[in-house]
């Protein structure tokens, strides 16, 4: 519940503070450029990212996994390849605290450690000659988790890099010329190993961490 009031607030404050900003951009008159073939489009948005945690488990001493959401920028990229089709490319990096949880000597911090995980989309722009454009998109996402830094009573830990299917949808709206407001929301089908040495051991955990990316922000047209 904490995790879905987090993403609402988020994408509505952004969505209404770059709309808002949109508005006094100089060439908002200008007549809407419209998304094309060969079209190349930049947006640049704040970005939820919201860990689910949907199942997890720890070797060894039992309890599970969690980790904490973040809000960073994000830059993507989408070039059209036809009116209606678009390759979109997303990146972005995040620090993640990781929490072990109701294992056998307690619940305790593991560490922080970052994210770089850039994503790869195949977009279905359904109206891309309008004001109001919606598109789905699906593709692959390969995270590099890097930085790993560990806090007491454990002594190192590292997560494995993973690949996993992404899921995508949102819409961009023209606000007038090259200009345009952007909601996007991704959902990643995302499994993590981590070996953790604390207090004189070695542990495995897993956990499928399925990230919800919420972003809002401007676009620009090129």
């Amino acid at each position: 519940m904490k995790k879905t009031l987090f993403a609402t607030t988020v994408l509505s404050a952004m969505a209404f503070g770059f709309a808002a900003s949109a508005q006094s951009m100089p060439d908002l008159t200008a007549p809407p450029a419209g998304l094309t073939a060969g079209a190349f489009i930049v947006h640049l948005n704040a970005l939820g990212v919201l860990p689910q945690d949907t199942s997890s488990n720890i070797s060894k001493v039992g309890g599970n996994v969690s980790a904490t959401n973040a809000v960073v920028p994000e830059l993507d990229m989408s070039y059209f390849l036809t009116d209606n089709v678009a390759l979109a490319l997303i990146l972005a990096t995040s620090e993640h605290t990781v929490k072990a949880n109701n294992t056998a000597v307690g619940s305790f911090n593991v560490g922080s450690v970052w994210a770089l995980p850039p994503t790869l989309t195949v977009q279905y722009h359904f109206l891309p000659h309008e004001l109001f454009n919606p598109y789905v998109g699906i593709g692959l996402n390969g995270t590099l988790w890097y930085g790993a830094h560990a806090s007491s009573p454990v002594t190192h830990f590292s997560v494995g890099d993973s690949w996993a299917p992404a899921f995508q949808a949102g819409f961009d709206y023209n606000v007038g010329g090259r200009w345009f407001v952007n909601v996007d929301v991704k959902y990643v089908l995302m499994d993590v190993s981590a070996r953790v040495d604390a207090l004189g051991t070695t542990v495995k955990a897993h956990d499928s961490l399925n990230p919800l990316l919420v972003g809002a922000g401007i676009g620009y047209r090129f």
